[in-house]
C-alpha cells in the first residue's frame, strides 16, 4: 500500500491505521470521538494526502476542462476555487472534486478517497491535439487538514497569514521553508478548515511548524474516523458512498455548487438541465436520525410502511448529538423534515426520522 511521507510521525503519536483507495491511513489514535470533540472545541489536523490531486497546465487547460466538466470555472480568478463534477452522458456522477484556479494551472483535489478515479476518467477525455497537459500529483503533492474553532488563530500564529476573511475554496500562496504552497479555505467538519497543499518533500517541514506552535493551543491529531463522524454531522457528502454513478448532482442537493445551467454544454449537462426545467427530481440527500438502532450499513433500505423508498448512503454515531445520524436518498415525497421512515438492519425495521442538513452547525 501506498504511504504519506508522514506515515513514520502518525505511528509515533499512536496512530491505528486503516487501508482508503490504495493508501495506508490513520484511523484513529485511540479515541475517535475524543479526537471529534477536539476538533468540535479547538483545533486539529489530519493527514489527507490520500486524495486524489490532479494538476492541469497547458494553454488549453482552461478551455478543455470547460469543456468537460459540470460547473463553469470561466469566472474564477487566481486564488480562487469551486466544486465541480464529471458526469456520465446520464447525467450520474463519476466524480466530485473542487477546481483552483493557480494563474498558470488547474489543480484539482477530490473529495473523497477515491484513488486515481478523477485523474483517469479526466484522461480519456484529453484528445490528441489538445494543448493540455495532466499530471497525476496524488504521491507529489501533500496536504493537511487544520480544522476546528481555533484553527485560524493556529495558522496565523504558525504561519503569519489571516485567513479568516477568505471565502470557501479561496486560496493563498505561500512559501514555507522554501516550497511553493497553498492554504486553502475549505470545507470538511463544518468548522473552520484549512487544507495547506504542499510538494510532498515539504510535507514534514509543515507538519513540524504547526505542532510547534499548536501543541499549546491543544492541538490533536485526528484520523479518518473522526473525520467521517464531522463530516455527516456538518452535512457534508462525498464521493464514493454519497456522490457515484446511482446519483444525479439535483438529487445531492449541488444546485449552485457543483454545477452549472448557464455554461453550455458537458456531459450529463442535457440530463441535468432537463431536471430543472421539468423539477423531475425523484429523490434527494436528506439527514436521518435512527432511535435505537445500531449505525445502518451503507446502501441499508429505507421504508415507509412496507414500501421501499430510497437507502442509506452513509452513517455514524455522532459523538456531538450521543445518536446514529445517516445521509439518505428517500423519493421526493418522503423529504420534508419530520417524515417518519424506517431503516432495515440485520432484518429488522428500525424507525428513522429525516432531519435538516447539517445536523450540527460549527462554533
Amino acid at each position: 500500500m501506498k504511504h504519506s511521507r508522514l506515515y513514520d510521525e502518525h505511528a509515533k503519536r499512536g496512530a491505528s491505521f486503516m487501508e482508503q483507495a490504495g493508501w495506508e491511513v490513520p484511523a484513529h489514535c485511540g479515541d475517535a470521538a475524543a479526537e471529534h470533540l477536539a476538533v468540535r472545541r479547538a483545533v486539529g489536523i489530519m493527514d489527507l494526502s490520500q486524495r486524489g490531486k490532479t494538476k492541469v497546465t497547458g494553454e488549453d487547460r482552461v478551455k478543455w476542462l470547460q469543456s468537460i466538466i459540470s460547473n463553469d470555472i470561466l469566472p474564477l480568478a487566481p486564488g480562487q476555487g469551486t466544486y465541480s463534477s464529471l458526469l456520465t452522458h446520464k447525467g450520474k456522477m463519476l466524480s466530485y472534486f473542487r477546481v483552483y484556479q493557480l494563474g498558470d494551472a488547474l489543480m484539482l483535489e477530490d473529495v473523497g478517497e477515491t484513488g486515481d478515479a478523477t485523474f483517469s476518467t479526466l484522461r480519456k477525455f484529453l484528445l490528441y491535439g489538445t494543448k493540455a497537459k495532466m499530471e497525476n500529483c496524488a504521491e507529489t503533492w501533500g496536504l493537511l487538514l487544520i480544522s476546528g474553532p481555533k484553527t485560524f488563530a493556529l495558522v496565523k500564529s504558525t504561519f503569519g497569514a489571516d485567513l479568516a476573511a477568505l471565502k470557501s475554496l479561496s486560496f493563498l500562496p505561500m512559501d514555507i521553508e522554501g516550497y511553493g504552497a497553498l492554504l486553502i479555505r475549505t470545507e470538511e467538519t463544518g468548522e473552520a478548515d484549512v487544507e495547506v497543499l504542499v510538494p510532498a518533500d515539504g510535507l514534514k517541514a509543515v507538519w513540524d511548524r504547526l505542532w510547534a506552535t499548536g501543541e499549546t493551543m491543544g492541538l490533536k491529531l485526528f484520523g479518518a474516523h473522526a473525520l467521517e463522524t464531522l463530516r455527516v454531522e456538518a452535512g457534508l457528502p462525498k464521493a464514493g458512498p454519497d456522490l457515484n454513478e446511482t446519483i444525479v448532482p439535483p438529487e445531492a442537493n449541488l444546485e449552485g455548487k457543483a454545477f452549472s445551467l448557464t455554461k453550455g454544454c458537458y456531459p450529463g449537462q442535457e440530463v441535468v438541465a432537463r431536471m430543472d426545467t421539468y423539477g423531475s427530481i425523484r429523490r434527494r440527500l436528506v439527514g436521518l436520525v435512527l432511535e435505537d438502532a445500531p449505525v445502518p450499513p451503507q446502501g441499508a433500505k429505507l421504508f415507509s410502511g412496507e414500501r421501499e423508498v430510497g437507502w442509506v448512503s452513509s452513517a455514524v454515531r455522532s459523538p456531538s448529538l450521543g445518536q446514529v445520524i445517516a445521509f439518505g436518498f428517500p423519493l421526493r415525497d418522503f423529504t420534508p423534515p419530520g417524515t417518519p421512515l424506517t431503516v432495515e438492519i440485520n432484518g429488522e425495521h428500525k424507525p428513522a426520522t429525516v432531519h435538516p442538513l447539517p445536523f450540527v452547525k460549527g462554533s
